[in-house]
């Protein structure tokens, strides 16, 4: 039997990812699922080391490279981030996995078997390189589109973008000035492509700039309201999932 441990503040998704591991590998564990650095540490140093830890990045009361500065680990990591710049070289570097949210089963499916394949000698995991990358990520975003409009074609600069989104299964941009153009990229292509310090997918349909956002409102269920510059004709609102990360970008945009 598979032995995990979940490192994970946000309940749905970390609901979702252990459905997702369940559907992959039947014969599982769940120990616990924890939600704080200092919850991890505390439960590392006085429980049995799990078989493979999953583990966000961004935690309610820090980064979860502090859990592993502080403890012996001796079982692989595979990293979960909404933040695609986050020590993706620095991963690899450490034969460790990292998994993109919303995790999708295909890459979890691939995850695990890189996880059985090392799993006679667990990764050695250098936290400075690791903690180096986060604070230093490389800054290798994409910086305009191509569009067209009939018969031509446009460049438009990233920085003159104000959100992203599907409509009817045609993703659009739309620029500051309130232009919008049909893009060849879908919503979850663009994420690796977009500098997350600017842009945020608040929802399936969204990713915004936080250049875009006019006014923000509190929701129903811990979401939020936002409203757009230029307006959109549809309501944009943070999913229940995304909000705790949303306000971390806030700040961490200021």
């Amino acid at each position: 039997m598979l032995k995990i441990l979940i490192i994970e503040d946000e309940e749905p998704a970390a609901k979702r990812l252990f459905k997702l591991i369940k559907e992959t590998e039947p014969d599982v564990q769940l120990l616990d699922t924890i939600v704080s650095v200092s919850g991890a540490i505390n439960w590392l140093n006085t429980n049995d080391c799990p078989d493979i830890i999953f583990s966000d990045i961004q935690l309610s009361d820090g980064i979860s490279f502090e859990i592993f500065k502080n403890t012996e680990i001796n079982c692989p990591v595979i990293f979960i981030t909404a933040y695609d710049q986050y020590a993706i070289d620095a991963f690899k570097v450490n034969s460790i996995d990292y998994l993109l949210k919303p995790v999708k089963k295909e890459e979890l499916v691939s995850a695990i078997l890189k996880f059985k394949k090392i799993n006679a000698k667990a990764p050695v995991l250098d936290i400075d390189k690791l903690l180096q990358a986060y604070n230093n990520p490389a800054n290798n975003f994409k910086q305009r589109f191509v569009v067209r409009y009939g018969e031509h074609l446009k460049t438009i600069l990233t920085q003159d973008i104000s959100y992203f989104n599907t409509e009817d299964k045609i993703n659009f941009l739309t620029t500051k000035e309130g232009r919008r153009y049909a893009v060849d990229y879908n919503l979850d292509t663009l994420e690796a492509l977009l500098d997350t310090k600017s842009f945020f997918r608040i929802n399936r349909q969204f990713i915004i700039s936080i250049a875009s956002i006019s006014e923000m409102f509190s929701y129903s269920k811990s979401r939020v309201l936002i409203k757009l510059n230029p307006p959109s004709k549809h309501e944009t609102i943070v999913s229940t999932e995304r909000s705790a990360q949303f306000k971390a970008w806030l700040d961490d945009s200021n």
